[in-house]
């Protein structure tokens, strides 16, 4: 996997963090906090369905990998319909976490690159879902 892919992946981290602490030093209102957290999470989760979409054309798959990629923008989308509600960090949270168990299952890139690949989303998606909670427990 490309040094590239690592730094932008790790990148994709500092939103979380910063909102995470941004909420603990009171540098903006809670509020806030939530709102763009929430956002920023949504979009992300939309993000991973690509590589579904991607595995699906690439490999001539038919079935439910090519509407499994849909489902991240979908739960995303719905969850920013939800703003404020407490419930929908919870959602995004889980949804991360059932979407790399599924990345693990499903995926048929060359072996070399889901390697890779999962070991990365292992570690950005534990941070990702720790922050979730720092959200949710911090409420």
């Amino acid at each position: 996997m490309k040094i590239q892919a690592k730094i932008l992946g790790f990148a994709g981290l500092i939103p979380f963090i910063a909102l995470n602490i941004a909420l603990f030093a009171d540098a903006l209102p809670t509020s806030l906090v939530y709102i763009l957290f929430t956002q920023y999470s949504a979009v992300l989760l939309s993000f991973f369905g690509g590589i579904h979409w991607y595995d699906a054309i690439s490999s001539n798959k038919s079935g439910h990998q090519m509407y499994v990629a849909m489902l991240p923008t979908i739960i995303g989308w719905l969850c920013l319909t939800q703003t404020g509600a407490q419930w929908v960090l919870g959602v995004l949270s889980i949804s991360y976490l059932l979407l790399l168990f599924y990345d693990k299952q499903v995926l048929t890139l060359p072996k070399s690159i889901v390697v890779e690949y999962t070991k990365l989303r292992m570690i950005l998606t534990t941070v990702v879902v720790l922050s979730h909670a720092v959200m949710i427990f911090a409420r």
